[in-house]
């Protein structure tokens, strides 16, 4: 005997037009502005951790979304019987976290290059780059509070789906 059949993928649009669902999409929209910001410009030191946090934690929400819009959670070993829980825990400690973190790196550079912002200044500046993606990062973390708070919620009325 083979593996069970499975029927033809389809979208869950009840979860696309879910809040989780809108959120997630605003979670990946800036999450990849910030890094693809970070990433585009010259840095150094403590923003090769803000890049990784970002890139890591874009991709695990883009794996969530995935699974999440095509209703194939229950295929993942061990996490998809506790999806909420997965989402709830994904939100709260990896994306508000890793992109708190994130975003207090990149408004420290910012700071430390805010000298080059004057008018008159030659050479390359980086202050405009760091303060968008620390901008960019500071939402994205409250995207991310948010969604684990919906989560929160619907665990705590005994839900245990994310729609």
């Amino acid at each position: 005997p083979g593996p069970p059949a499975r029927g033809s993928l389809s979208l869950h649009r009840t979860y696309l037009r879910s809040p989780l669902g809108l959120l997630r999409m605003g979670q990946l929209a800036l999450g990849a502005a910030f890094w693809v910001t970070v990433a585009a410009h010259k840095y150094e030191g403590a923003a090769h951790f803000a890049l990784f946090a970002a890139v890591l934690v874009w991709l695990l929400t883009l794996a969530l979304f995935g699974l999440s819009l095509l209703g194939r959670w229950a295929l993942v070993p061990w996490l998809g019987s506790r999806w909420l829980l997965t989402n709830l825990v994904h939100d709260l400690a990896l994306g508000v976290g890793l992109y708190a973190a994130a975003t207090g790196i990149m408004g420290y550079k910012a700071g430390r290059k805010s000298y080059c912002n004057l008018p008159g200044y030659s050479q390359h500046c980086l202050y405009g780059a760091y303060l968008s993606a620390s901008v960019c990062g500071g939402i994205v973390a409250c995207l991310y509070l948010f969604s684990g708070l919906y989560c929160l919620s619907r665990r705590c009325r005994d839900q245990r789906d994310i729609v």
